[in-house]
């Protein structure tokens, strides 16, 4: 008889006390009173240290010891501690390599249920921790309680090296691999190293070509979701970040810290080959390319290469004839931000760049280098045929036409050709009449800048001859 009582223990589970609100069903009536306070929130049991209260008294002794340090559970692998027997059973799977908690809508496996638990909201989409503060909803109770610091500006963990503190325990592990140098995650392809798994993750993306965060304005794809955020400010045109010394605003936090360098005058980055400085890292790994030689963005439509993703961009629009750079004076289109900028000094008449010889000066940067070749003398480009040498680049293409015998200008007047674009213009001007250079001295007007350059010599050598005969009275 004991026996078959016995045995009916073992077997057979009786859950007599069911509750009212959802008909779960509980073998012990403790079982159904906590069970019931999920529903009322009554947490009766308080802790005397912080206040916070709880709806089960084993897990206030479980909370008790994150003001105690006490860890009773030990791992016999590693000699890892842990508050709890739970953290302690999920712990040993990475261990063991056991996932016993599979989802059933992708067969992705899990080491412990909270893990399955979140990972099935992916699917269906649920969000059932909502912020009081701002109603953002999340997948899950860790990422909500993240989420409410934000606004308390609580950052309970703090760096012993340095004193710095986070918001979260990840925050604080990736923060100290800075001291420590840390790596621990490692590129199969390419073996680069990485302190977190979040940028292990994007990086591998520039392998895989993947760009899962797409603009529902323009289509554009990126492979990191802040990407796609920065990206957006270009279409509402947001600029939140403002520089404390002018005002300017800028929208990317990296352009405004790049932009503080320019009042600052700081170099922080320097070229180990020729002692060159820059104040971005960026800028430094685009011109250490010009000691390598590395050409690493290809045009797909020409196999053209290029040092930077920026030159390639501004490179497609020739293929493109996209131009989304416009004059707000005259509505003339560019294909590059600079041109727009070279070009809008047309208008105000800036000339910001002067020559430390002769005062002169100049709307664009490339205009003095060429003009400094005049006091230098130096030519720098050489023709291969009769080995002439040339200041410009231009006027070296222009003296190769010479040799090919190509006049591709052709006058649609007179049919007449030329090899050069400019000596095409200077000839239309004999049919239109038009003379736009114009002597400062006497305000004759010439058809070329050369035929004006010989008539400013008559005026030089008259007012010498004036000084020499005015000499000549004073000596007598």
């Amino acid at each position: 008889m004991a026996t078959s009582v016995n045995s009916q223990r073992k077997f057979v589970t009786a859950k007599p006390f069911q509750c009212e609100k959802c008909s779960k069903q509980f073998s012990k009536l403790g079982h159904l009173k906590a069970h019931v306070r999920t529903h009322t929130g009554e947490k009766p049991y308080k802790c005397e240290d912080c206040s916070r209260r709880f709806s089960q008294p084993g897990h206030l002794t479980t909370h008790i010891r994150t003001h105690t340090g006490e860890k009773p559970y030990k791992c016999e692998e590693c000699s890892r501690q842990f508050t709890t027997k739970s953290s302690l059973k999920s712990h040993i799977r990475t261990h063991t390599g056991e996932k016993p908690y599979k989802c059933e809508q992708c067969s992705k496996q899990f080491s412990w249920s909270g893990e399955l638990k979140a990972h099935m909201r992916i699917h269906t989409g649920e969000k059932p921790y909502k912020c009081e503060q701002c109603s953002w909803q999340f997948s899950e109770l860790g990422h909500l309680k993240t989420h409410v610091r934000t606004h308390t500006g609580e950052k309970p963990y703090g760096c012993e090296e340095c004193s710095r503190q986070f918001t979260t325990r990840g925050h604080l592990k990736t923060h100290m691999c800075t001291h420590t140098g840390e790596k621990p995650y490692k590129c199969e392809d390419c073996s680069r190293r990485f302190s977190r798994s979040s940028l292990l993750k994007t990086h591998m993306r520039t392998h895989t070509g993947e760009r899962p965060y797409r603009c529902e304005e323009c289509g554009s794809q990126f492979s990191q979701l802040s990407s796609l955020r920065t990206h957006m400010r270009t279409h509402t045109g947001e600029k939140p970040y403002s520089c404390v010394e002018c005002s300017k605003q800028f929208g990317q936090l990296g352009n405004l810290n790049a932009h503080m360098k320019t009042h600052t005058g700081e170099k922080p980055y320097r070229c180990e080959k020729c002692s060159r400085q820059f104040s971005e890292l960026g800028s430094l790994r685009t011109h250490m390319r010009t000691h390598t030689g590395e050409k690493a963005y290809r045009c797909e439509e020409c196999s053209k290469q290029f040092v930077t993703q920026g030159n390639l961009k501004e490179h497609m629009r020739t293929h493109t004839g996209e131009k989304p750079y416009m004059c707000e004076e005259c509505s003339r289109q560019f294909r590059t931000s600079g041109h727009l900028k070279k070009h809008i000094r047309t208008h105000t008449g800036e000339k910001p760049y002067g020559c430390k010889e002769c005062s002169r000066q100049f709307s664009q940067l490339g205009h003095v280098k060429k003009h400094m070749r005049t006091h230098t003398g130096e030519k720098p480009y050489k023709c291969e045929e009769c080995s002439r040498e040339f200041s410009e680049q231009g006027h070296l293409k222009r003296h190769k036409q010479t040799h090919g015998g190509v006049k591709p200008y052709k006058c649609e007047e007179c049919s007449k050709q030329f090899s050069r674009l400019d000596g095409l213009k200077e000839h239309i001007r004999t049919h239109t009449g038009e003379k736009p250079y114009r002597c400062e001295e006497c305000s004759r007007q010439f058809r070329t800048s050369g035929h004006l350059m010989r008539h400013m010599k008559t005026h030089k050598e008259h007012r010498t001859l004036v000084k020499s005969k005015d000499h000549m009275k004073t000596d007598f």
